[in-house]
């Protein structure tokens, strides 16, 4: 396995923003590209959470895909955190060779914050000025949003917008990703908890309703247990007992599924 830290600066590996790669041994399989996905963290733009990182990637490398997890800027005014995911996928795509990666099968995955950034540039990727590019190389073939933060309104989690600096009218309404759907929109695999109270489920139903209206295919599941920052909702990604929720465990299993029925 390539497992190791790449900074997207050019600088020190350890310096924010960088890459840690999941990147499975291809002796056996050369000629099979893999798919690659790219693990956002959640944390509320405020840090990275370690629960959200490296365990995913770990699980997507069991179905024999590679994995990237980004570590990117915090605390900063948007679209710092954008440019770093577009920078993240422009890498994997421009060493899709090297990695033995499929460059047309190239799907983000975050989780609360961390999905409001996969979305963002799913959904962006061709309307922000700072990352347009007309190779579209930071576009993803499809986002896997985990009890994602998507809407700056009613049932906003208040302190993501405040850290990405969303203080006036105009930029809360671009970073409400629910108003900024289109058909170029990449498919979408979302799960929420119906019992989240930190980031509420209409977050997910705002998005899936705007999905259908632009004609975007989404799968959608929302568990009726469950609180906030699940991760895989196992023992070994949960702070508390209470984070261990079997029907939950189920998410995974669906978003490799959906992977490939792509």
């Amino acid at each position: 396995m390539l497992h190791k830290k790449i900074s997207l600066r050019g600088t020190d590996s350890n310096t924010v923003p960088y890459i840690t790669t999941y990147i499975l041994d291809s002796i056996l399989d050369s000629q099979k590209k893999r798919p690659l996905v790219i693990v956002f963290p959640g944390g509320g733009y405020e840090y990275c959470s370690s629960r959200e990182g490296e365990p995913i990637a770990c699980e997507f490398n069991s179905a024999g895909y590679n994995a990237v997890v980004v570590e990117y800027t915090t605390n900063a005014p948007y679209p710092q955190a954008l440019k770093d995911a577009s920078d993240a996928i422009v890498y994997v795509r421009e060493h899709a060779e090297e990695w033995n990666t499929d460059p047309d099968k190239i799907y983000v995955c975050g989780f609360s914050a961390g999905a409001h950034l996969a979305a963002s540039i799913g959904i962006m990727c061709g309307k922000e000025e700072a990352i347009k590019r007309e190779d579209k190389l930071n576009r993803p073939n499809g986002m896997i949003l985990c009890y994602p933060v998507i809407s700056s309104g009613e049932f906003a989690h208040r302190g993501s917008f405040d850290s990405l600096g969303a203080v006036t009218p105009e930029l809360l309404e671009k970073t409400s990703l629910e108003l900024q759907v289109d058909k170029n929109t990449p498919p979408a695999f979302i799960w929420h908890t119906f019992t989240d109270t930190c980031v509420p489920v209409e977050n997910s139903m705002l998005l899936a309703s705007s999905l259908r209206k632009n004609d975007v295919p989404f799968e959608l599941h929302i568990y009726p247990d469950g609180r906030h920052g699940l991760s895989l909702a196992k023992d070994f990604t949960s702070n508390e007992p209470v984070d261990i929720v079997p029907h939950a465990q189920g998410w995974m299993p669906l978003a490799k599924e959906w992977i490939e029925q792509l």
